[in-house]
């Protein structure tokens, strides 16, 4: 009797044990799939304070030039920058629908006679080796998921725009809130850091800013020269994805040597040029500004950063990962850099 009371209690406790296992996993994975959800609503508040951020610079900008109030001012910096934005996407829309059918005419013969090139080379025919076959489903499945992952963005875009409107009428009560919330001895501390991440943050949108305006006037005036259909929209196109720091540069030349592939395959080549070398002019000026407005981020931890933002987020995080990174530096570096140094 023992022995059977005594099997039957390690059963009971064995499935115990497994049921405890199961509960413990899933409870780990309730919470991560929070966490991520968490995330994401962090980065849309984020890109919502940016939005702000700007408008309320823009407004400075405005009551300074025009001696208008506050309000008023405000109300252009909003209501102007909306009917900018909609007349310069709209702009970009129509025209580019009239590149989409010249290039779906003239592309086909064009990658025809440029496979034909290509084969007469031993490089050529080891890069035509790669994309075809395997490699082409797995580079096709890639680009797919990339931009269905990054059109997803849309959806929140709606949010973003809501918490950038309400953090522009009334930002000192989420800031007193912020600060509310810390404890009596470090709120000091809280309000040096808030200024530091402001300032951040703003030194970040000047920056990208005057990266996005600059790199279209140069890659406007290298395309126009070259004869590229459509040289204004392509140069719109480059420096809205500006914004997506190293990544977005890439991005935006396919567009640009797939036209120029309809003029000739030499004129591909250099407009691949102007684009390399556009993106190495705004490097070398902007970005020294932006860093002195910022603080010194490392070229590889900025890539680092997007790369496991993407993962995460997507589009989203890719914008916001440097913004981010500075605003991770700048905490560490006050709530516990500084306290170390201190107690040496």
């Amino acid at each position: 009797m023992n022995s059977s009371s005594d099997n039957t209690n390690k059963e009971l406790s064995y499935i115990q044990k497994v049921w405890q296992t199961v509960a413990i996993v899933a409870l780990l994975v309730v919470v991560i799939l929070i966490a991520r959800v968490a995330f994401n609503v962090l980065l849309m508040i984020l890109a919502g304070v940016l939005i702000a951020v700007y408008f309320h610079g823009f407004g400075d900008l405005i009551e300074r030039k025009t001696k208008l109030n506050r309000r008023l001012s405000m109300i252009i910096s909003v209501g102007g920058s909306f009917v900018f934005l909609g007349t310069l996407l709209w702009f970009m829309g129509s025209k580019m629908q009239d590149q989409i059918s010249v290039l779906s005419d003239s592309l086909p013969n064009t990658i025809t006679a440029a496979k034909v090139k290509m084969d007469e080379t031993h490089t050529g025919r080891k890069i035509l080796t790669y994309l075809s076959g395997d490699n082409s489903e797995k580079l096709f499945s890639t680009a797919q998921q990339f931009f269905s992952t990054s059109f997803g963005i849309m959806g929140n875009l709606y949010v973003i725009i809501l918490l950038a409107i309400f953090f522009t009428a009334n930002p000192s009560i989420y800031k007193n809130g912020i600060i509310m919330l810390v404890p009596p001895k470090n709120k000091s501390l809280a309000r040096v850091a808030i200024d530091r991440i402001s300032t951040a943050l703003k030194g970040w949108l000047k920056g990208t800013m005057l990266s996005m305006v600059l790199i279209t006037l140069l890659i406007a005036t290298g395309l126009t020269v070259m004869g590229i259909p459509g040289a204004m929209v392509l140069a719109m196109f480059t420096g809205m994805l500006k914004l997506i720091p190293n990544f977005g540069s890439m991005a935006a030349m396919i567009p640009g040597v797939l036209l120029a592939l309809t003029v000739s395959t030499n004129t591909a080549i250099i407009v691949a040029l102007i684009y390399v070398i556009s993106q190495t002019i705004v490097s070398n000026i902007v970005t020294p500004l932006i860093q002195k407005r910022m603080i010194n981020l490392p070229p590889a931890l900025t890539i680092i950063s997007q790369v496991i933002m993407g993962t995460l987020s997507g589009a989203l995080g890719i914008i916001l990962a440097v913004p981010l990174l500075a605003i991770i530096i700048i905490l560490v570096d006050e709530l516990y850099v500084k306290k170390m140094e201190t107690e040496q």
